[in-house]
């Protein structure tokens, strides 16, 4: 049973260190309590505190982790039902499934198109996380399968079969990764949890009922497997949101050990079109999907998924940033334009779009404001003068142009005195308010 904050502090030293990294041993206990901390933080508590503190401490959802040549997927660590509470933390794990039953030739061509997707999204680069392979016949053609597969993309990996020798077969074809092995049920735990400890590897369990899987995953433990996921077994959009629902509430509140795991789902299983496939994704992905495993790779069902990960695996306390220095626009020569603003992930694009639309080379200087629009910054005193020429100095923009003409935003053209102190041999320009006025604005530019 999870103990209270005044029931751990009590076990804490208690002498209010700070060595935690909180102000007192009370707050640290109630941020254990909390499931907001971790206990390895007090280096004082003693061996007998920790033991029993281990279970009260330990993260309600459990971190999985699958992986392949140095590739990781985790899952799992989540302290809260709804992110903007705080955040969430491991994305969801976007895999790919083939069959063996399929050609070798076709499997390892597929493997190829979905490994080599790249889309760059607000100055990120998003893929797919790994395959999965499931065994529709005997072992050879599965040991098979995944060597093409892993000959092709060193990714990490779900394997998935019914019979515990296929299984063991296809582990060894797999030596080297750290797979998630699938497929465990009431019949077969045993031999895959054998399986899982022999190859340390953490293994999914499915049930059909939750009062089933908490004891399947009772019994996955007391053997010695601790990393386990998750198949609450039903494939349809209003069982798998109130399941998985259920099951994250009964870990987060009620602190319910035996469904304190990440969750697999299969939105394929569940829809035959792609577009019902991409609304049971969206769900997942949302709702307390850990590891998703998906039948067909294509960019128009994968780009929007990778985009909607994104943005719900963000902290809502923090914007979206893009990575400050110089961005090159349509290949820009030392008498191009030198653009500033701010490192808003928006306001960075917006501006981008725009220069890049209007086929007008330019350097685009994004100065650190922390995040911030360029009027929230410049309010926060966090997009000032004294930034401005740092970033122009720091990314040796005078060694980059022949010419030393600035411009800035319009919406703060009250820097311009400012800046003229700071950059003493610029020229500073005050350029339009909205970007959407930057490619007119550009056609006029000279530099001289």
């Amino acid at each position: 049973m999870a103990l209270s904050g005044i029931q751990i502090y009590k076990l804490l030293p208690q002498t209010n260190c700070k060595d935690c990294g909180f102000p007192t041993c009370l707050a640290f206990a109630m941020k254990l309590a909390a499931k907001q901390a971790d206990l390895d933080k007090c280096p004082h508590v003693s061996d007998e505190a920790r033991e029993q503190l281990a279970e009260s401490a330990a993260p309600p959802v459990r971190l999985v982790t699958v992986s392949a040549d140095g590739r990781e997927v985790k899952s799992g660590n989540e302290i809260v039902l709804f992110r903007h509470e705080k955040t969430f933390y491991n994305p969801t794990g976007l895999f790919v499934r083939w069959r063996d039953s399929a050609p070798l030739e076709e499997i390892t061509a597929q493997v190829k198109e979905a490994a080599d997707y790249v889309v760059e999204y607000v100055g990120m680069e998003l893929t797919i996380d790994g395959l999965a392979i499931e065994a529709t016949g005997d072992g050879d053609r599965f040991a098979a399968t995944i060597k093409a597969a892993l000959d092709v993309a060193q990714l990490p990996l779900i394997l998935m079969a019914t019979a515990p020798d296929v299984m063991a077969q296809g582990l060894e074809a797999a030596a080297g990764t750290q797979p998630l092995i699938y497929g465990a049920t009431a019949e077969t735990w045993e031999a895959f949890a054998e399986l899982a400890k022999k190859h340390a590897a953490p293994m999914a369990v499915r049930a059909e009922t939750l009062s089933e899987l908490a004891e399947l995953t009772d019994r996955t433990k007391e053997a010695g497997v601790e990393e386990i996921v998750l198949d609450p077994g039903v494939r349809d959009l209003r069982s798998m949101l109130m399941l998985n629902t259920l099951i994250r509430r009964m870990a987060l509140k009620k602190t319910f050990r035996p469904l304190g795991f990440p969750i697999i789902t299969f939105p394929s299983e569940c829809a035959d079109d792609e577009g019902m496939v991409s609304i049971v994704a969206t769900q997942a992905i949302a709702k307390y999907g850990g590891f998703m495993v998906l039948d067909q790779f294509s960019p128009a069902l994968f780009y929007p998924l990778l985009a909607l990960r994104t943005n719900i695996y963000t902290d809502p306390q923090q914007p979206i940033q893009v990575q400050p220095g110089v961005y090159e626009i349509n290949d820009p020569q030392q008498d191009s334009p030198v653009m500033v603003t701010t490192n808003f992930s928006i306001t960075y694009f917006s501006v981008a779009n725009e220069v890049d639309g209007s086929g007008i080379p330019g350097w685009l200087l994004v100065a650190d404001a922390e995040g911030m629009s360029v009027l929230t910054a410049w309010a926060a005193g966090k997009f000032d003068a004294e930034r401005i020429a740092k970033s122009v100095k720091s990314n040796n923009m005078e060694q980059k142009v022949s010419h030393r003409r600035l411009i800035i935003p319009g919406h703060v053209s009250v820097l311009l005195g400012e800046l003229e102190e700071e950059l003493p041999d610029w020229e500073i320009q005050v350029g339009p308010r909205e970007s959407v006025d930057l490619p007119a604005y550009l056609k006029l530019w000279s530099p001289s």
